[in-house]
């Protein structure tokens, strides 16, 4: 039985789901969640803010026991390839995570699946007056939070896409975020690849120049920067609530393009440090919403092609996509959630 608060979460859920033109009527048609329980992951990126307004949708959903998994002292544990290490590991059973480390992932075996794109867009190179193109960076120095890090990733598929050897023609050092910006300001690194809000806050202050803004410029606005993915085992036992959950963050992330302010909060609200402005100004840029527009499984092919050439994963991009997706709830929920 629930108790007063699970009711009043559950109603509450059904109204904002409600006002916002979702029916509750498919979710009923569906057997419960075999499980109830629900691990998600403490991540510090905004990129990630429909994972945090699903919290109240998912106690609509049936789920009563919602854990948020610490991702350490900077919760970088929970982002990129060591998030999805962990998720591999059975620590967390859904989360999402960036497209490109999500490929590391799978290459190194570990047991996950992809089942899901959520938005485009977000990352953005900025860069000192030394670089104008992402081939400029050829004997630069780029400042990363570690080697493997999203951020290495993805700029390391960059720079194969315009025939760089990010191995050989890119310096990397290793910094926190906050170091790797002010080193930018003094000039003393060439480039930062930078995930919201770091981006809105070097624009603001007039740091650098956006060299690439992978929410509008091309080939990278048109493949999702993040996806949704299941522990494999979890995934395997308990289908009906990983779509379940599916259902929430794409519900989560039309509430991101319809109330920015509101999902900024709900980032701000599990302690992350970040200025408010910024933040909102991070959701209203990042072009959510739009997920029935692209292809899920292009978007992994594109990147395991990318750091397959980089050298970076030995995996095919065919057994990428066979080994590690299943786009069945992806399929049906563009059915379902309509408008």
């Amino acid at each position: 039985m629930m108790d007063r608060r699970e009711v009043l979460r559950g109603l509450a859920a059904a109204g904002v789901a409600s006002g916002l033109g979702f029916s509750p009527a498919p979710g009923r048609a569906e057997p419960p969640p075999e499980t109830t329980r629900l691990r998600l992951p403490l991540t510090p990126s905004i990129c990630l803010a429909p994972q945090y307004l699903a919290e109240q949708l998912l106690h609509s959903e049936g789920f009563t026991d919602i854990q948020w998994v610490s991702g350490g002292p900077t919760g970088l544990a929970n982002a990129g390839t060591p998030g999805a290490r962990r998720l591999g590991a059975g620590e967390i059973d859904v989360m999402v995570n960036f497209a490109a480390p999500l490929v590391v992932a799978l290459d190194e075996g570990h047991p996950i699946v992809v089942v899901a794109g959520v938005h485009v867009g977000c990352f953005e190179l900025i860069a000192t007056e030394r670089v104008r193109s992402i081939s400029d960076l050829k004997g630069k120095t780029v400042a990363v939070l570690s080697l493997g890090s999203a951020q290495h990733v993805f700029l390391s598929s960059m720079a194969t896409q315009v025939g760089l050897n990010p191995r050989r023609d890119i310096t990397w050092v290793t910094h926190p975020a906050d170091t790797a910006k002010q080193l930018l300001a003094e000039g003393k690194i060439d480039g930062f690849l930078g995930f919201p809000p770091d981006p809105q806050e070097l624009r603001a202050k007039k740091i650098g120049h956006v060299v690439v803004n992978s929410a509008i410029d091309r080939p990278w606005s048109q493949y999702f920067y993040c996806m949704v993915v299941a522990n494999r085992e979890f995934a395997s036992k308990h289908p009906v609530a990983v779509k379940r959950a599916v259902r929430t963050v794409l519900k989560g992330n039309r509430i991101c393009a319809l109330e920015p302010e509101r999902a900024a909060r709900a980032y701000l609200d599990r302690g992350f440090p970040a200025r408010p402005d910024y933040a909102v100004q991070a959701v209203k840029e990042i072009p959510y919403g739009r997920w029935r527009e692209y292809d899920p499984a292009d978007t992994l092919r594109f990147y395991a092609l990318r750091l397959h050439e980089a050298g970076m994963i030995k995996s095919s991009p065919q057994k990428i996509l066979t080994e590690g997706t299943d786009w069945r709830f992806f399929n049906e929920l563009k059915k379902e959630l309509k408008g």
